[in-house]
């Protein structure tokens, strides 16, 4: 899957207006997307409209993402064909308009994300990258400065390869549009799906805990992760200190006892950090984390595709995040103990308690011990994103 951290760039410049929407909602042209599928090795995805309350002409979608094979960024034309970007994708006011009209694309083999905008299109900006070459700015909602922090809007993630399809729903930046996903091939699995009122209930429960309370923008317009929270003013920059220095001195007495598909790992607390012996090879010692490293999972708790160092980071990550650090053996995969301190990821809560499935993603490693809101499929045939009930 795509990185969280690296897939984007900057944030998006532009303006524009309410653009060609979702139309006739469902599978009206799902058919010639499967033929065009079967003749160019492409994924048929169709789009439903169920929000309740926008009507499809508000609704603009996009595929946006890179080339695997160039490199390239771009996006993908309504005949299901990728088109790298250029500068004269720039219209006369300076923006692109890459939205998609009807309900149905061919995706074609690439990684990328899927946006929904709501009655407005979204202000994409292509510009030149530090190797001189064409690049997008994508939306940055979380930054107050960008010109799509005023739109509603939201993505699903994916990769489409040789491999199959890999995709997602993701709150690692933010929540605002509530998307399911249902991806179907040598299975039928579906992610994302709300409980009834999920999205009014998650709004409800962030804006209960005064700590995270500030997290929600606008009159519902959506809500903040608490990292980019810290990055505008809106969180704490200390709020996980507390629980960050009970793991500390935990485990500068005692062994905490780590296991990946590398073994099992023995880590204690030194001078220079929280050292590991034992398994496959030694991991990095971890340096004791800010409170924006637990949020980002970066930092001093950054993952390297490794092996070794990568998954025991990860696993720390998603203990900091879910509480269950004080636990001296990890991964914890008991979900009923998850968050139950009250120093804890209250925002990535509220999106596990109000998922069908109790799955999400509400920080980068909510994979860990497989609590993220994520399929795969080895012999895909068609997805479909549906815009639930707001």
């Amino acid at each position: 899957m795509i990185s969280r951290r690296a897939f984007l760039g900057s944030a998006a410049l532009g303006a524009v207006a309410v653009g060609a929407g979702i139309s006739g909602c469902g599978t009206r042209t799902a058919e010639a997307g499967r033929a065009a599928a079967v003749a160019g090795d492409g994924l048929p995805l169709t789009v439903t409209n169920a929000t309740g309350k926008y009507p499809d002409g508000a609704i603009a979608m996009y595929v946006l993402g890179t080339d695997p094979a160039t490199g390239r960024q771009g996006h993908v034309a309504a005949d299901g064909t990728f088109r790298p970007c250029a500068l004269s994708d720039n219209g006369a006011d300076g923006y692109t308009d890459y939205a998609l009209s009807g309900s149905s694309v061919v995706l074609p083999k690439m990684s990328g994300r899927v946006y929904f905008s709501i009655n407005e299109r979204l202000r994409l900006k292509v510009v030149v990258d530090g190797n001189g070459a064409p690049a997008l700015q994508y939306p940055a909602g979380w930054v107050s400065s960008d010109p799509n922090h005023g739109i509603l809007h939201d993505w699903i993630e994916f990769t489409h390869n040789d491999a199959g399809m890999f995709c997602n729903t993701t709150m690692v930046d933010m929540f605002s549009v509530p998307l399911a996903i249902r991806l179907t091939g040598a299975r039928t699995q579906t992610t994302g799906t709300l409980v009834d009122g999920g999205r009014d209930k998650i709004f409800a429960a962030v804006a209960d805990r005064p700590d995270f309370a500030r997290l929600v923008v606008g009159d519902g317009l959506r809500i903040l992760a608490p990292g980019h929270g810290i990055e505008a003013g809106l969180f704490s920059a200390n709020y996980f200190d507390p629980y960050i220095d009970a793991v500390w001195s935990k485990y500068e007495r005692s062994p905490l006892s780590v296991t990946t598909d590398a073994g099992t790992f023995t880590g204690k607390v030194g001078g220079a950090g929280l050292a590991f012996t034992g398994g496959s090879g030694t991991p990095a010692t971890i340096a004791k984390p800010s409170t924006r490293d637990v949020l980002f999972c970066d930092g001093a708790l950054a993952a390297p595709n490794d092996g070794v160092t990568g998954p025991v980071a990860a696993i720390l990550a998603a203990a900091f995040n879910r509480s269950t650090l004080l636990d001296a053996a990890q991964p914890a995969t008991d979900p009923a103990g998850f968050y139950a301190g009250s120093v804890t990821n209250h925002y990535a809560q509220a999106m596990h308690a109000n998922s069908k499935d109790a799955k999400a993603y509400g920080f980068a490693f909510d994979d860990v011990a497989g609590f993220a809101s994520y399929i795969q499929d080895e012999a895909p045939s068609a997805v479909s994103v549906t815009l639930t009930p707001f």
